[in-house]
């Protein structure tokens, strides 16, 4: 209908003014949907005018044609336009011309003889029409209104320090690695790496996640961000056109180009069904007659009936209703933190029976912390203080773990030397004047420590001994944790429906097997690597829709296999954002079964909209042939249907 200019605009508007998020485009929206306004209020008066003129004034039918082609031209114009234009580019069936021909036709059928006038009609036709367009554009504008709220995150101004002096410039004239200020109150307009100053951010215009982050030196920003308490000073690491908000609202523009399979029908099923209704109408109006003895008494009715059949039949509301709705549901989504890249992928994610995880940073954290300290000879305190110390300039992820379990180590003054790292069992170094070892059990075996296994912690994370002057002094364990709400995002799988839940991870084989059990997923598989991943992938592809969640880092060629690819927190990853069809955006796990239920309810509108419409004019074009329907019903069933279905679609944004 009217979609295409509107993306046809939208695109100039994009290479225009990269940053102005489109502003002439809803600058455009906004002025067309005036004067369409305009125009259908002074169509209303002059056709009222037109029907008092023809009731009280005797006059000759051709001069009432002329007053009423006054208020048919006024609304009508743009349709005729779109329609030769239709004719003139040889794709000529859509539907201005359906309209244009069941309105001139009624315009012209007063002149045959014994037939009555159908003026009133003509201009009604146009005009209801041109109303459903107004409310279809109206609707059109608040899904892209919900889509433009991540808009907002777009930061307009930026504060840089160039030789001393602090300027506003445009964050697009700000090139990488200069400093930026950020004030309380003001988004972050690049992304980059703080310099000095700490700070919260609150996230939720990016993930809807309602908890402000801590930052301090040294940790990323990401565009779009609200910083909450503190100056900061920024370097930044990437350009305007690069950096996060960019790419998720370019992701969001592009998410339509994606046509579902519902769409796709849709747009193939209005290209055959408009010739057919064409040539379906020419037959009703003159083949009936040929069949009766008086073929000028009888034809006027029949062409009647054909023109009514020709506006019944107009595919408006589906050609309209069916992308808004999905339109809606990826505006919706998009408000909960989850973006969907195309509408297609609705329609996998509402059929979906196979969910696989990736666990590290998926299901769990991805860091780990200290569960349990079991001391031997000496106290609990003593023994982190140790392990913390003799970590301290540890890279590993667990040496971090003992490090934040003792956070006092850096100032209780004790003297740490000689530290050696002994590849494949761990870290020795001098305390004091103890020599203290932590390590594996290789480790306390070569330093002469008898160790002994942990009897509480059935492989549930990795076990660290520590042994001081070669006599064992106590064991600790880390794993990494499990999120809060991952049991909860199984759980809600599950009573969707969904048959499979599958983890696939490269940890060892008792770790995994520990947290599919506590999480309660139906299979798993441990020890992979990434091309083993891809392999258990297309093992469980068969069914009717599999997808694939996993951090991005390491997953995209996983992501991009699955059916559809759900990459969490894709705030970090921009391998994730690439690869994923679907994003989401705080690491929270629910939101998978969230973005499930949103998809079925988008589709479920889509489907009533379909049912709706096709029912009704079925209705219609039935009476309508047998002639008990009026224009007056024929434009009821067309646009009334439209609008209806229209404001159905609008649902799905909730």
């Amino acid at each position: 209908m009217s979609h295409e200019h509107h993306h046809h605009h939208h695109a100039c508007c994009a290479e225009h003014d990269h940053h102005g998020a489109c502003h002439c485009h809803e600058h455009h929206h906004e002025h067309g949907s005036r004067r369409q306004l305009v125009f259908i209020i002074l169509t209303i008066i002059l056709l009222v005018g037109a029907v008092l003129i023809e009731k009280y004034c005797q006059l000759p039918t051709w001069q009432l044609l002329l007053i009423y082609l006054v208020p048919y031209l006024l609304i009508g114009h743009d349709t005729l336009k779109e329609a030769a234009e239709g004719i003139m580019h040889g794709d000529p069936f859509n539907e201005h011309l359906l309209m244009s021909i069941a309105t001139l036709g009624a315009l012209g059928i007063g002149f045959l003889p014994g037939a009555e006038t159908q003026f009133p009609e003509a201009v009604f036709v146009m005009l209801f029409f041109q109303v459903g367009e107004l409310c279809e554009g109206y609707a059109e504008g608040k899904s892209r209104q919900s889509i433009a709220h991540l808009m907002d995150i777009r930061p307009d101004v930026a504060h840089v320090e160039r030789e001393g002096k602090e300027l506003e410039v445009s964050p697009s004239q700000v090139s990488v690695g200069e400093t930026i200020v950020i004030r309380p109150g003001e988004r972050v307009p690049l992304d980059g790496v703080i310099l000095e100053g700490n700070s919260a951010l609150n996230t939720m215009a990016l993930t809807g996640e309602s908890m402000p982050r801590d930052v301090a030196v040294g940790d990323e920003v990401i565009s779009g961000c609200v910083n909450q308490s503190g100056v900061i000073r920024v370097r930044t690491t990437r350009d305007a056109g690069q950096s996060t908000v960019s790419k998720i609202i370019e992701l969001v523009e592009h998410a339509g180009e994606h046509k579902s399979r519902s769409e796709a029908f849709i747009t193939r099923f209005a290209r055959i069904y408009t010739p057919i209704v064409v040539f379906a109408a020419i037959a009703l109006a003159v083949i009936p007659p040929l069949f009766s003895s008086h073929f000028m008494d009888t034809f006027p009715t029949w062409l009647y009936r054909a023109l009514m059949f020709l506006v019944v039949s107009c595919p408006c509301a589906l050609v309209i209703s069916v992308p808004l709705t999905f339109f809606g549901g990826i505006g919706g989504a998009s408000r909960r933190g989850i973006l969907v890249k195309g509408a297609n992928y609705m329609d996998v994610l509402a059929k979906v029976d196979t969910v696989a995880f990736d666990k590290t940073g998926t299901l769990t954290h991805g860091q780990f912390a200290v569960t349990a300290v079991h001391p031997d000879s000496c106290d609990e305190r003593q023994l982190l203080h140790l392990a913390a110390h003799v970590e301290h300039y540890s890279t590993h992820p667990i040496g971090a773990a003992l490090r934040d379990a003792f956070p006092d180590e850096a100032t209780d003054g004790c003297q740490v030397t000689d530290v050696e790292e002994v590849a494949g069992q761990g870290i020795r170094a001098r305390v004091g004047d103890d020599i203290v070892c932590v390590g594996n059990q290789r480790m306390m075996e070569a330093a002469g420590a008898h160790c002994h296994d942990c009897d509480q912690c059935h492989g549930t994370g990795t076990v660290i001994h520590v042994a001081i002057n070669g006599d064992y002094a106590g064991h600790i364990v880390t794993a990494d944790q499990i999120k809060n709400d991952a049991a909860q995002a199984i759980s809600d799988l599950h009573r969707l429906g969904v048959e499979h839940t599958v983890m696939l991870t490269g940890d060892r084989d008792d770790v995994a097997a520990q947290v599919a059990q506590q999480l309660g997923i139906t299979e798993y598989h441990a020890g992979l690597l990434p091309a083993d991943k891809v392999q258990h992938i297309e093992r469980l592809l068969g069914g009717k829709g599999l997808v694939f969640v996993g951090d991005g880092i390491n997953d995209a060629p996983v992501l991009a296999r699955a059916d559809v690819g759900i990459a969490m927190g894709g705030l970090g990853s921009d391998a994730a954002i690439e690869a994923a069809d679907v994003v989401i955006m705080d690491d929270q796990p629910t939101k998978i079964a969230t973005a499930i239920s949103i998809a079925r309810r988008t589709l479920g509108i889509a489907r009533q909209n379909v049912w709706f419409a096709i029912g009704v004019k079925v209705a219609v074009l039935l009476l309508a042939a047998c002639g008990v329907a009026t224009m007056w019903m024929a434009v009821f069933a067309d646009v009334g249907v439209t609008v209806l279905a229209t404001l159905n679609a609008m649902r799905a944004l909730r």
